[in-house]
Formats: C-alpha cells, sequence, structure tokens
C-alpha cells in the first residue's frame, strides 16, 4: 500500500488542506457540532480508506447531504440523529451483499462527466466570496439556494461590498501562486519541487496576515480556520458525543437511516464511478466492496459522534490531480487530519480561508477545464447536450436531481439513436431496400409505415429483416397490410428472414398476396474452434 509513498505523501497533505475547510464547514452548514465533520473526516480517511479498494477516492461528509442533516436534526436530538447514522451504515452493508453496487455502471459517461464539471464550476463560483473576505456562506456548501437567502449567483454580487481587503490580498495573491507554479513559471526553483504547492500556498497565506495585519487591514477570528482547541484528553472527551439508543424506538430515526443510507450510496457510486475515469492508471474499484466500506465508516462515525460519510469527489478529484497513486494518501489524510485537532489546532488556527479557498478555486478549474467541453463538442450532440444537461441541471438544483436529469436527456438520445438505426432504406433505380435491424419496436411503426407508402408504382421491393433481433407484432401487422396491397401498385416484394429465429417466427405468420415472396434465409453459424 506505501509502495508510492513519495506521490501519495504530498498528495495526502493537499487532501488535507482541502478537506479542513469543507469538513468544518459541512458540520456549520447543517447546524451540528464543528468536530463532527472533523470526525467525519477522519474515519472516512482512515476507516473507509483502509476498508476500501479504491485507489484514489477520498471519503469525508458530503454537501449532498446537507440538507438532509438539517432536516432531521429539526426533528431529533443530535444524539438520536447519531443513531441514525449508525443505522445508515448497517442499510449500506446491506446494499453491499445486495450486489447494489451495479447502479453506477448504467451512467453514461457523458453524465459523469457533466457531473465533475458542474462540480468544478460550483466549487469555483462558491469559493469565490471566500477569497475575497465574505463567508455569510458555509464552506462546501453546493446548493443554488444557500442558507443565508441567496444563491451561488447573487452571492456574487453581495460580495462586491464585502470584500475584506487583507482577505482578497491573500487570496488573490494565493491564487496567483498557484498559476505560476502550474504554468511552471516557478519551475527553477529547484527545492519547491518537493514541497505541495498547496502547502507553500497556505504558508504565504498565513505569512501575509501576519506580516500586512494591523489597525486597517485585518482579518475577523471566523474569516480563519477554527478547529476545536484541545489540550487534554478531557477536553477530547468533553467534545465527542454518543448515540442515544433508546431512539432505536423512534419511527422518525429509521425514516432518517434509510434516507441517508440511499442518498449516501448513491452519491458514493457516481463519485466512484467518476473518479475511476479520472484516474490515469484506469482501476477499476469493486462498488459493492466500497458500499461495505462506507457501510461501516458511518456505523464507526455515528458511534463516535460524526457526521454521515460519502465517497467525496472534491477531495478525490484534489487527490489525483495532487499525484496520488495508491490508497496511502487518503489514510494518511484522514491520521493528519486527526493530528492536526489533537496536537496542533493553534497553529491550523492561523490559516487565512481566503488562502484555502484559492486551492479550492483552481482544484474547481481543473475539473472544468475548458478542454473538456471542447471535446464533449467534438463527439456529437448526442454526447454534448446530456454533459451540458447535466452540468445546468446540477448547478441550478443539486447532485442527485441534476444527473437525474442527465439520465433522461442521455436515454433520450440513445432511445433516439436506436430508433434512427433500426431502419434503413435504399433505392436503385426501380429496385428499393427497406432494412430493419436490430430491435423494431411499436416506436418504429410510423417510420416503416411512412417507408412503404413511399414506394412508387412498378418497382420491386425487398425487406429484409435478416439482421432484426426483435420484431414488434405492430410493426409486422403493418407490414401484412401493406403486402395485401402491393399488387394494386404492380409492386413486387421480397421478403428475406432467417428462418427459426425467435424474433421471425412472426413473418411466418404473413398472409399470402399477390406478387410477394417469404425467402426463408438460413443462419449463418460462426465455426468453433
Amino acid at each position: 500500500m506505501f509502495a508510492h509513498w513519495r506521490n501519495d505523501l504530498p498528495a495526502s497533505v493537499v487532501v488535507l488542506l482541502v478537506a479542513l475547510p469543507l469538513c468544518l464547514g459541512i458540520a456549520v452548514g447543517s447546524n451540528a457540532p464543528p468536530l463532527s465533520g472533523i470526525i467525519a473526516g477522519c474515519i472516512g480517511g482512515i476507516v473507509v480508506g483502509l476498508l476500501s479498494r479504491s485507489a484514489l477516492s477520498v471519503s469525508g461528509p458530503a454537501a449532498g447531504l446537507t440538507s438532509i442533516v438539517v432536516s432531521a436534526l429539526a426533528v431529533l436530538p443530535f444524539e438520536a440523529f447519531l443513531m441514525s447514522v449508525f443505522l445508515a451504515g448497517v442499510f449500506q452493508i446491506m446494499l453491499g451483499f445486495a450486489k447494489a453496487g451495479v447502479i453506477g455502471d448504467y451512467v453514461p459517461n457523458s453524465v459523469i462527466k457533466g457531473m465533475l464539471a458542474a462540480i468544478g464550476i460550483i466549487l469555483v463560483l462558491k469559493q469565490i466570496p471566500h477569497l475575497l473576505g465574505r463567508d455569510a456562506d458555509f464552506e462546501g456548501d453546493e446548493a443554488f439556494l444557500q442558507l443565508d437567502q441567496h444563491n451561488t449567483f447573487s452571492e456574487l454580487f453581495y460580495s462586491i461590498p464585502d470584500i475584506t481587503p487583507l482577505a482578497a490580498i491573500i487570496g488573490l495573491t494565493c491564487l496567483a501562486v498557484i498559476v505560476l507554479f502550474e504554468t511552471d513559471r516557478l519551475k527553477g526553483l529547484a527545492f519547491l519541487k518537493f514541497i505541495p504547492v498547496p502547502l507553500i500556498v497556505v504558508l504565504i497565506g498565513v505569512l501575509l496576515d501576519r506580516s500586512l495585519g494591523g489597525p486597517i487591514w485585518f482579518l475577523q477570528p471566523d474569516q480563519r480556520v477554527d478547529l476545536p482547541i484541545t489540550s487534554t484528553r478531557a477536553d477530547v472527551a468533553a467534545l465527542l458525543t454518543f448515540p442515544d439508543t433508546s431512539a432505536l424506538f423512534n419511527p422518525q430515526v429509521w425514516t432518517v437511516a434509510v434516507t441517508l443510507a440511499l442518498v449516501a450510496s448513491l452519491e458514493t457510486l457516481l463519485s466512484i464511478e467518476a473518479v475511476d475515469k479520472l484516474d490515469p492508471l484506469q482501476r477499476v474499484t469493486p462498488t459493492n466492496r466500497e458500499l461495505k466500506a462506507q457501510g461501516v465508516g458511518n456505523m464507526i462515525s455515528g458511534l463516535l459522534g460524526g457526521l454521515p460519510i460519502t465517497s467525496v469527489i472534491v477531495r478525490s478529484s484534489a487527490n489525483v490531480q495532487a499525484g496520488g497513486r495508491s490508497r496511502a494518501s487518503t489514510i494518511l489524510h484522514g491520521w493528519m487530519l486527526l493530528g492536526c485537532v489533537l496536537l496542533i489546532p493553534q497553529v491550523i488556527n492561523l490559516i487565512p480561508k481566503s488562502a484555502l479557498a484559492a486551492i479550492l478555486i483552481f482544484t474547481g478549474y481543473k475539473l472544468a477545464r475548458i478542454a473538456l467541453f471542447k471535446e464533449f463538442f467534438a463527439r456529437g450532440w448526442d454526447q454534448f447536450i446530456p454533459f451540458v444537461v447535466t452540468i445546468a441541471s446540477i448547478l441550478f438544483l443539486d447532485l442527485l436531481k441534476g444527473v437525474g436529469v442527465g439520465l433522461l436527456v442521455g436515454l433520450f438520445y440513445v432511445v433516439r439513436s436506436n430508433f434512427r438505426s433500426a431502419i434503413i432504406s435504399v433505392e436503385s433505380g426501380t429496385d428499393h431496400l427497406l432494412r430493419l435491424r436490430k430491435d423494431v419496436s411499436f416506436l418504429n411503426k410510423p417510420l416503416v409505415k411512412r417507408y412503404l407508402e413511399a414506394i412508387p408504382p412498378n418497382t420491386h421491393l425487398i425487406i429484409d429483416v435478416t439482421r432484426a433481433d426483435f420484431l414488434d407484432q405492430d410493426v409486422v401487422d403493418g407490414i401484412d397490410a401493406f403486402l395485401q396491397r402491393a399488387h394494386l401498385k404492380n409492386i413486387q416484394v421480397d421478403v428475406q428472414h432467417i428462418a427459426g429465429r425467435p424474433a421471425h417466427k412472426l413473418i411466418d405468420g404473413l398472409k399470402s398476396a399477390p406478387g410477394v415472396r417469404i425467402i426463408a434465409n438460413e443462419e449463418k453459424r460462426i465455426p468453433t474452434f
């Protein structure tokens, strides 16, 4: 597991810097104790990282579950909610044994890539206010309608009068440094090659804050990371919350548990599918094993006072971009996150949020790069439209609803493509060919009828169904009706099919008509060796 430590160690630092504000922000946005997000992040890294077989996926608290958690905490005490998280983990393990992981295989590539691009765009738009010093919305929010009564776009407008000069200077400087590293403008600084760029960015942010901060320019306490301070074991124990076992008899606890299990499992499967596509080594994650690993993680998170866990795209993509190669980066980031809380919370609390926002903005840009849009545009409308619709739907709705809309659009194009390719019409002089292939359903009946009615008099028509795997009764009835009156236009018709095929048995029932020949060909067998 640690064979690639030269890649995984720097990557784990990057994932830590991305996960830290998100764990805290999602907890605050969920109306839960801030430490519950950190606990979930630690367990997602250490426990799920050890049990999962995904090389690059990183788990932790997810913004997609925020609305569920907020609604649950409005009717349940936090201790009762933790029992729901524990039970959700049990249900996820059951889903893993039921082999529900296959669901992710049915999501088209255009929708998966659209989901990645949408998350990237949302990440950029949501982090711009934090970059400039406006922290009214919590870190990690992905919803279009925010808890502060603004939306993703209006928040940008309201950030202008709320700009904090020092936060903006820190954020823009850090973003410029990342871009310079990305474009190799600083490649001559050889000693920096062994330090992760996000760590350099964070150090620059802290130095700018300490050197420029004063009576005119300063950051508010909530514009820096705010980890709970623990100095003794008693402090740590006091911050932990444990589930209320008596809540097992509360029906609402079970309802929340089922909801969490289903939504968390779907988000995990989508994230795993996306991360596998980002993996430069093209490794495939066993999804049923992943559901079981997530289930164990949620059980432990619920027992220790943490939020529900899923595989998270933002952290996982940061891991990929940072050069992570194995599960070691995920596990190390979990241990580092735990060490930050227990050993150096005062140091971590020096980090400006605007510096972390710069890291997240660049992560989002890499997910939604322009080249990705050009790639799908070049593939054609049947790929580009589902891709763009998925992006827009996720941006204005949420992850699962957006993916659902993208799936429907993708399904439309699949049906449309199959509908068009099922029928081929060719003509040469007085000879006409109508070939039916693949699956010919009742949806194709109007098109078949239109082709047949367009055949001119005094011609020869071949209706070839030898390549059809399925023939609907309605389509065969329409052909039969045409055959009965074809002689009136002096049309000679040959119907070619393969005798013995189950799909072609309907052809044998065609009524004899003048000028019509039913030709039963023999199926060509592929020789076996």
